[in-house]
């Protein structure tokens, strides 16, 4: 499996929104971090809320001088073994998870991700994540359309990528069959 956590393309959007801040605010990365350390909030999503209110900085750039900011709270590009140790502690959902990786270790250029509630897998861009869901289940979002199998239900309210359409209930690493293997992939082939 990859140790790589961003595809090139998720790469290529960090710098253009590095650039960007810096082209369209007249001050740089460096200024807006300085700016974001006086934050009298604590709380990741009051920081947001404070860049974004008291400064004008969009979600996605205020997300990005948050995370440079304060990296403690920004998981991403982390040890990726660590971080799945710390989200997957349930021995039920860690075999689901574990049964999913076996499907989709040997797909070339694979990227594997950890999110601080997700995993993902991309190649050129993110093609599924799993996530813990309530009653040691496992909440599966493939990048297909949910009428592409009678197993998958349109996804609702989901904070994981716009490319994932669709999502599947996993109980038991049984579950993750043959079927579910051609499902990942044709969304790996897709991206």
């Amino acid at each position: 499996m990859s140790t790589e956590t961003l595809a090139e393309r998720q790469k290529k959007w960090f710098a253009s929104v590095k650039e960007g801040l810096a082209r369209d605010t007249g001050k740089s990365l460096a200024d807006w971090v300085a700016v974001a350390r006086i934050c009298p909030e604590t709380s990741p999503r009051a920081r947001l809320a404070w860049m974004k209110h008291h400064h004008g900085l969009g979600q996605n750039r205020a997300s990005f001088v948050m995370s440079e900011a304060f990296p403690e709270a920004n998981r991403i590009g982390e040890d990726v073994g660590a971080q799945r140790a710390a989200l997957w502690t349930d021995p039920a959902s860690a075999a689901i998870l574990e049964a999913l990786e076996k499907v989709v270790a040997d797909l070339p250029g694979l990227i594997t991700g950890q999110r601080k509630a997700f995993t993902v897998w991309s190649r050129g861009f993110q093609f599924a994540a799993a996530k813990l869901a309530r009653g040691g289940v496992v909440m599966l979002g493939p990048a297909a359309a949910p009428d592409v199998s009678p197993r998958l239900i349109p996804p609702k309210n989901e904070g994981w990528s716009e490319r994932l359409k669709a999502k599947l209930v996993l109980a038991a690493p049984s579950e993750v069959d043959e079927d579910l293997k051609g499902l990942l992939k044709a969304a790996w082939e897709n991206s």
